[in-house]
């Protein structure tokens, strides 16, 4: 069986006892159909429409939701256009969640005993800028090629 949700809007000029009765033919129909109500919630209740439907700017919403067959929101919503009260109605199907992604591993945390050794590399690090200063640099090369050059020439 599947999980279905169902809102619809009812017009409020109805009569209170009128719309419980509107409201027990639409839990009625699921039933009869074979299917089961788990929650019919009218907190929702009178609300201002976002638009005018039929002239109206109020609307009163019912949220239903149940378990049924395929076929079941077919007739839910047959029944549903033939009502002159309903303003509008949104039946959807609920996706059960299914966890089929493996969770990704946890890292961990390195260590403290880990650590130390980092921090003796990093005694070395302050002896490499006087090796730096030893190498050649790109200017002691340039000279070195046009003294080259110039030798080259005067030899000629």
């Amino acid at each position: 069986m599947n999980r279905y949700e169902l809102t619809y809007i009812i017009d409020t000029s109805l009569e209170e006892t009128a719309r419980k009765e509107l409201i027990e033919k639409f839990i009625g129909i699921i039933q009869q159909n074979g299917g089961e109500v788990e929650k019919v919630d009218e907190t929702w209740g009178k609300r201002r429409l976002a638009y005018p439907i039929n002239d109206m700017m109020e609307g009163y919403y019912v949220l239903v939701t149940f378990k049924g067959e395929g076929e079941l929101p077919r007739e839910i919503e047959r029944n549903l256009e033939i009502n002159e009260s309903v303003l509008r109605y949104l039946v959807i199907k609920l996706l059960e969640k299914k966890q089929s992604v493996k969770p990704r591993p946890v890292r961990m945390a390195t260590p403290m005993a880990q650590a130390a050794p980092v921090a003796e590399e990093v005694a070395p690090a302050q002896e490499a800028p006087s090796a730096v200063a030893e190498a050649p640099t790109v200017s002691d090369e340039v000279e070195a090629v046009v003294v080259e050059e110039v030798s080259e020439t005067s030899a000629q």
